[in-house]
């Protein structure tokens, strides 16, 4: 027996797959933190190393939202982003944000270390937290 998909029914499965909708982003610190909004463009500065003033907390290479945040706020690719730390760590001028797996992890992070700044999705945001950028 052959089996053969008509356009139309292959279509069809096609629109049944459905891809997950990305959360909305915030970039956030500390509360005792002093900053308060601040710019893409300023953000962005930490996370690619060319500011040091707030140390910035990643999520994992590979994640969604990790390259969701680059896209957006750095205007970069995850390629684009490892050239830049690439050559930071090799010419000693700087070492890549430490990572986390999940936006609870870079919140409890950032409630415990007055000077980090990281990303997480909007529906994470708690007292322990101040959203500084909402991503659009």
């Amino acid at each position: 027996m052959k089996l053969e998909l008509k356009p139309f029914v292959l279509a069809g499965v096609l629109s049944a797959i459905s891809v997950p909708a990305l959360a909305e982003l915030v970039v956030v610190v500390n509360p005792k933190n002093m900053a308060g909004n601040m710019s893409q463009e300023r953000i962005a500065q930490f996370f690619l190393g060319i500011s040091t003033a707030l140390r910035p907390l990643d999520q994992t290479d590979g994640s969604p939202i990790r390259a969701e945040f680059y896209k957006k706020v750095a205007d970069k690719e995850p390629s684009q982003v490892k050239a830049v730390w690439s050559k930071l760590v090799f010419t000693g001028k700087g070492k890549p944000p430490k990572e986390y797996s999940s936006s609870a992890e870079v919140k409890k992070a950032i409630e415990a270390d007055p000077n980090a700044i990281g990303y997480i999705e909007k529906s994470a945001v708690d007292s322990g937290v101040k959203v500084i950028l909402t991503v659009p």
